[in-house]
């Protein structure tokens, strides 16, 4: 297939944006093979939005002159913040995950079958139970106990920063990893880091979502996958999904739903990601 390379860009909206990216991507060559962008009111001004995929057949610019040429001729011209990706990249990326085998299962078989751009370079989980899994697959397991006598949660985490930048990782899922993140953790991967909540957000936030939407009698459950953020499942939000129910459904049965839901919403978003379609802006996204 041909490489195309990918901007995603924002700024506050003016005259001409549209223009000036066509302009650039055409002067140099290239074709444009789809645009979508979108204009939204933050604040008291209006605020543009934009992702464009182009060709690089017959671009007179190499690859690595791309994004600072663009930088330097549109993108400081107009105050435009600025990101390139190439379609024939993989994001080195890793997963974190606990127990509950149903998402990191869910996302290595989609790796597996080239559904996700991803290069998943490692899985690291605070118990041992998948190592067989990720044996099979050929792809390293890292068993980071928290409660393992040496320090606690503080020096797990150092252990897992140090794995992550061990395997270059860009991108980190949270696949269930049923642990709270440091605002240090945070800071390495700012919008990089992507979990998902067993609950449609922001209701039902914390521990045992199911007990308490069969406790409240709910007619939907939902899922939600989000940026991680120093505040706890506050984090811009990528993709969203629910499901009715009714007051046949126990516990079990929403947890059952509830576990397909979230499979789904947590490929969707990490492929939203992969495939550079999401700009955060303050506390949402755009996602096109």
């Amino acid at each position: 297939m041909t490489t195309s390379a990918v901007l995603l860009l924002s700024c506050p909206d003016r005259r001409g944006l549209v223009a000036a990216v066509a302009d650039f991507v055409a002067g140099h060559g290239g074709n444009v093979l789809h645009a979508d962008q979108h204009i939204d009111v933050v604040g008291d001004r209006p605020w543009f939005f934009q992702r464009v995929e182009f060709s690089l057949d017959g671009m007179d610019l190499p690859r690595a002159e791309l994004e600072p040429t663009f930088r330097r001729d549109v993108a400081d011209r107009l105050d435009m913040a600025a990101t390139l990706r190439f379609s024939d990249e993989r994001t080195p990326t890793a997963i974190l995950a606990s127990r509950q085998p149903h998402c990191l299962t869910d996302l290595l078989m989609r790796w597996y079958a080239n559904e996700l751009s991803a290069d998943v370079r490692v899985v690291v989980s605070n118990h041992p139970d998948h190592a067989e899994l990720c044996a099979a697959l050929g792809i390293p397991y890292v068993h980071e106990p928290v409660d393992d006598g040496s320090g606690g949660k503080p020096v797990q985490e150092e252990r897992v920063l140090a794995t992550l930048a061990e395997h270059g990782v860009e991108l980190v899922v949270m696949a269930r990893y049923m642990q709270i993140l440091s605002p240090s953790f945070i800071a390495a991967y700012p919008n990089r880091i992507i979990n998902i909540h067993h609950s449609f957000l922001p209701a039902f936030v914390g521990a045992n979502p199911y007990r308490q939407a069969h406790d409240r009698g709910v007619k939907l459950i939902g899922a939600t996958a989000h940026y991680a953020t120093d505040d706890l499942d506050e984090g811009p939000i990528i993709e969203q999904e629910t499901a009715r129910v009714n007051h046949r459904d126990d516990v079990a049965r929403l947890t059952r739903a509830g576990r397909d839901l979230e499979t789904i919403v947590l490929a969707r978003a990490v492929r939203a990601h992969l495939e550079h379609r999401v700009l955060v802006h303050g506390r949402k996204t755009v996602v096109f």
